[in-house]
């Protein structure tokens, strides 16, 4: 039988997680204003490719290309009938390119709706993220990774329905944002140490950031994770470098070397699954894959 995710991470293991979707979705044709969740059911030899591609650089865990497959995105594009299928048919695709010894993660992202504002109620937002956990749990995920959250009330509900409705490993990550004060917090105003407090209580088996900073940023927000706890299992899937506005373009600066530099130090403060997110490519992985895997 296959170790979980904190069974490896408890051995003293340090796992290689994947890196962006987005970047490589639109390079095999993806349009703007296109829904990228549906091209699990009409390009699903392209979707595999790039799970693949991850896989093939090293990655011990690939996500699924489920991130804005809730019930309010996928309406929004007409599809909010088939959240299920699509969800279940993400899963299958990374299960397919992971095989059996590899780890696929089921991407869950934000609605879009605030609690705060009205927009939607807390079983709304429930029944939501119940009917597309259930359905990556279905298509094949081993665990589920709730992320790029910054509204804490959202995501605890996410952990909740997850926890509740699967037998699969939850994860959930934060994107903090790194304020003139040197302070870390969400959109929504939540530092680190909130996090960590909220989201094991509703049942988290593994915490973390990803997004809005590069691998030397995430450094700290690791390091202010493990002053509140020491025990608990890190995922941290950073961006190659904050964004630049090259003429329409926008690219991310940190090369794979350039990142590849600063994922021992990661791992030193204490972060146990280490990948990438927005700008970080096959690449990136394979760089991370070695340097991380070396023998100390």
């Amino acid at each position: 039988m296959k170790s979980t995710l904190k069974e490896l991470i408890a051995q003293g293991k340090t796992l290689v997680s994947d890196g962006a979707w987005g970047t490589f979705l639109h390079e095999k044709g993806l349009k703007s204003g296109e829904c990228p969740e549906y091209w699990n059911i009409d390009h699903p030899e392209a979707v595999y490719e790039i799970a693949k591609g991850y896989i093939d650089a090293g990655a011990d865990t690939i996500e699924t290309n489920s991130f804005g497959g809730n019930r309010f995105k996928l309406s929004a594009y007409g599809f909010g009938d088939q959240v299920f299928e699509i969800n279940r048919k993400a899963a299958e695709l990374s299960r397919k390119a992971a095989g059996n010894d590899k780890y696929v993660l089921g991407s869950i992202g934000p609605t879009g709706k605030m609690l705060i504002l009205g927009d939607v109620t807390e079983m709304e937002l429930y029944d939501a993220f119940r009917e597309q956990a259930m359905a990556l749990y279905q298509g094949g995920a081993d665990a589920l990774v709730i992320e790029t959250m910054t509204d804490l009330d959202e995501a605890t509900i996410a952990v909740r329905a997850a926890r509740e409705n699967t037998p699969c490993e939850v994860i959930c990550t934060m994107t903090f944002d790194h304020l003139q004060s040197g302070e870390f917090r969400t959109m929504m105003g939540v530092s680190p140490t909130d996090m960590v407090h909220a989201l094991k209580a509703a049942g988290a088996d593994m915490i973390g950031a990803n997004c809005s900073n590069g691998i030397e940023g995430m450094i700290n927000i690791t390091e202010e994770i493990r002053s509140v706890d020491k025990e608990i299992p890190v995922l941290i899937h950073a961006n190659a470098g904050l964004p630049v506005l090259k003429g329409t373009c926008t690219v991310f600066p940190e090369s794979p070397e350039m990142m590849a530099t600063f994922a021992p130090r990661l791992a030193v403060a204490g972060a146990n699954i280490i990948g990438g997110c927005c700008g970080t490519t096959p690449e990136h992985i394979h760089l991370l894959s070695e340097v991380l895997k070396k023998k100390p």
